[in-house]
């Protein structure tokens, strides 16, 4: 069973759109997952034009990889990394603990992720 930072059953992130690696709208992860897709985040205007600007565009739509594009609000499971770079930069979106992978704890601090919680 997969673990939460908070150390609970790790909850769904979302479906509208199909999020986690998996597409299975889990932040879970495994040793197939060389992005660690574990944050689960709201994303923010603000974290998207970041995104795109450090190459990961996530608002263009890609239908041939059944993508959609994302727009503020949408839940959606991060790299870790991708959510700790944002952060030193001032950008993070907001995220769910409980849909948040423990694995996250690898790269970003818990109290960061707790300053950035919503529910």
């Amino acid at each position: 069973m997969a673990r939460n930072v908070l150390g609970g059953e790790l909850e769904s992130c979302g479906t509208d759109p199909m999020t986690g690696f998996r597409r299975d709208g889990c932040c879970d992860t495994d040793t197939d997952d060389a992005g660690v897709h574990t944050v689960c985040a709201v994303v923010t205007e603000e974290f998207l034009r970041f995104s795109v600007g450090v190459g990961n565009d996530l608002v263009t739509p890609r239908p041939e990889f059944g993508f959609p594009g994302l727009r503020p609000g949408d839940r959606w499971c991060l790299c870790a990394s991708r959510w700790a770079q944002a952060h030193r930069a001032g950008v993070a979106p907001p995220v769910l603990l409980a849909a948040t992978h423990a694995r996250s704890l690898e790269w970003i601090d818990l109290a960061d992720l707790q300053r950035a919680a919503v529910t």
